[in-house]
């Protein structure tokens, strides 16, 4: 129940859906989808399964109704704010009030998870542990392999190919800035792994202390809340000060990149941000 999304990151992976429908199309999966994802992860017994959809069902359900007319708010105001020029204290302004919502929801999903994290057992642990072993050798041939110049191109490939399906077609100069965003940035592919593989060891230790200590519900609460708030402020100053970095450049390289945007980019910004309002207010209709 516990997913790793940053605001920039939420709001990134908004701009990169393709196709007017897809929030909505998406959206409307959401509770088929989780389930797939989470018994991929843990592996439910038949007896387990029950509990985790219910518990799923009810997180959207609250969700399409409590909180989802709040992101068409954002979407309103990253509308009138992608028209013109940005600075980087709007962009980080928009990412703090996705990254509250994005909070309420973890709020939420602790409430509903903690039941069935408090029915999990040792093979299910096991099996996470697993899971976790292999995505992160996958992890590591993607972003790990070969020299720096390599890595950078293929994050760049990643980069321009993401923002190709919210502003249409990067000419030659704004692929240039990208790459030097890139070359510049404090993120490498040996701190991604530390960072990743940070975030895996808290969320299966607690895992496995909730699960073996007969804890009450709101004890589970806790501790669930607990490894959500250390993911995006690590108790390590270190780490806790290169995710600050990043939170901060990406809205500096942001507001740099819209700001060499055409007229003609703007307008194709501006009409799919208007399509996804459209899905959004569908989707809250009764």
């Amino acid at each position: 129940m516990i997913v790793a999304f940053r605001g920039l990151l939420a709001l990134l992976i908004l701009i990169a859906l393709q196709g007017c429908s897809a929030i909505k199309l998406g959206y409307q999966q959401l509770p088929t989808l989780s389930y797939w994802w989470l018994d991929s992860t843990v592996s439910f017994s038949s007896a387990q399964t029950p509990a985790a959809k219910e518990a799923i069902d009810k997180l959207y359900q609250w969700h399409r109704r409590e909180e989802l007319a709040g992101y068409g708010e954002v979407l309103q105001r990253i509308g009138q704010l992608s028209t013109g020029p940005l600075q980087a204290d709007q962009v980080c302004s928009v990412a703090t009030d996705v990254q509250a919502r994005l909070d309420v929801l973890m709020r939420q999903a602790v409430v509903q998870a903690a039941p069935v994290v408090l029915a999990l057992g040792p093979r299910q642990l096991s099996h996470i542990a697993r899971q976790w072993e292999s995505k992160n050798e996958d992890w590591e041939k993607e972003w790990l392999q070969g020299d720096a110049q390599a890595r950078l191109e293929r994050r760049l490939d990643k980069a321009v190919n993401r923002f190709n399906s919210f502003y249409g077609e990067l000419n030659p100069a704004q692929i240039g800035l990208l790459k030097a965003q890139l070359a510049q940035s404090p993120w490498t592919a040996e701190w991604g792994r530390r960072d990743r593989q940070r975030r895996q060891q808290d969320l299966l230790s607690t895992l496995q202390r909730v699960a073996q200590s007969g804890m009450t519900p709101a004890q589970a609460e806790a501790q669930l809340w607990g490894v959500w708030q250390r993911w995006l402020a690590p108790t390590d100053a270190a780490q806790r000060n290169v995710l600050q970095s990043l939170s901060q450049r990406a809205c500096e390289n942001l507001a740099q990149l819209h700001n060499t945007t055409t007229p003609e980019q703007r307008v194709r910004v501006a009409r799919r941000l208007r399509a996804y309002e459209r899905d959004i207010q569908d989707l809250t209709r009764p």
